[in-house]
């Protein structure tokens, strides 16, 4: 019986000039999937993810097809490098955009209708943001009715919600940009630890409702078929079931918070299993240690940890 295995897919903030180019220089399936991914989406993409500028692969709409791509790249290679088993027994787990990664290796889309969904996904959710000046701030300590309290008091009849539920005392909130400024010493005088972050603007929060409305429309002419391998959703922290459920819940992602804390404790919950973290980056490393600071997680973030991560 093939071991148990939870792989976890990173999402927006884990770019970073040079992601993926030593898979693209090292194994010949990350190469065809980057490649692929260019002719699909009509520019080079390995060069953006490559060689930059920063600026632009930080553009919503450019890191989601990015991160999406890289992804699937690392997984792809670590299949051929045989550091993960075609047969796994695996469970999905992916952060907001990681979402898509985990459906698509999970059966429920092809990589172009995945990369196209995606980067329709970064384009609308850059649009939104452009359109009202909007924010996130970290709050370090906070727990979910700090925060939530924090967030009425610096609302003042604007948008501020919690919108990332990360880990035990890292909660991120997201709204308009007065509530973000306004939040920031009430968390103070509150004894936490606030930190505006360099993001387009306001995701996961009702301020993107624009980019749902479109994406609602652009998933509708998408097939989905049925996760042949367990997908959690990031609105329930559960595992998602029939097609519809998983566009509605594609849907209010956007605007609703990211519950992974919740979502890592119930696959903690599943048992002994081996925890794998697709390239790029190693964030989801860093939150499963805040979370479980025991638990051992493999990093695929570069080509040489696929020969001392064999499966």
């Amino acid at each position: 019986m093939s071991q148990k295995t939870y792989i976890l897919c990173p999402g927006q903030g884990a770019q970073q000039v040079g992601m993926g180019k030593d898979y693209f220089e090292q194994h010949e399936p990350a190469r065809k999937i980057f490649e692929r991914a260019s002719a699909i989406l009509g520019f080079d993409l390995p060069s953006l993810c490559f060689n930059g500028p920063e600026e632009r692969l930080n553009q919503t709409d450019i890191s989601q097809p990015a991160i999406f791509t890289t992804s699937v790249a690392c997984y792809h290679a670590a299949l051929a490098a045989g550091t993960i088993e075609p047969i796994s027994v695996a469970t999905w787990a992916g952060l907001s955009l990681g979402e898509y990664t985990a459906l698509h290796l999970g059966g429920v889309f092809g990589f172009e209708e995945g990369l196209k969904i995606v980067a329709a996904r970064g384009k609308y959710m850059q649009q939104a943001a452009v359109a009202s000046p909007s924010g996130m701030v970290a709050l370090a300590g906070a727990d979910e009715a700090r925060a939530t309290e924090l967030c009425a008091q610096a609302a003042q009849g604007e948008v501020l919600v919690p919108a990332n539920f990360n880990a035990p005392g890292q909660i991120v909130v997201s709204g308009s940009k007065g509530a973000c400024e306004r939040i920031l010493p009430l968390a103070e005088a509150a004894g936490l630890k606030a930190i505006a972050l360099k993001v387009a603007g306001a995701f996961h929060s009702p301020l993107m409702q624009p980019a749902a409305d479109r994406m609602a429309t652009e998933l509708d002419k998408v097939t989905f078929s049925t996760p042949n391998q367990p997908v959690y959703a990031n609105v329930t922290a559960d595992k998602h079931h029939d097609t519809a459920s998983i566009k509605k819940l594609l849907v209010e992602q956007i605007v609703k918070p990211v519950r992974w804390e919740q979502t890592m404790q119930a696959l903690l919950a599943g048992g002994e299993a081996r925890w794998v973290e697709l390239a790029p980056g190693r964030v989801l490393a860093g939150l499963l240690k805040r979370i479980n600071r025991r638990h051992p997680i493999e990093s695929l973030s570069t080509a040489e940890t696929l020969t001392a991560a064999k499966a």
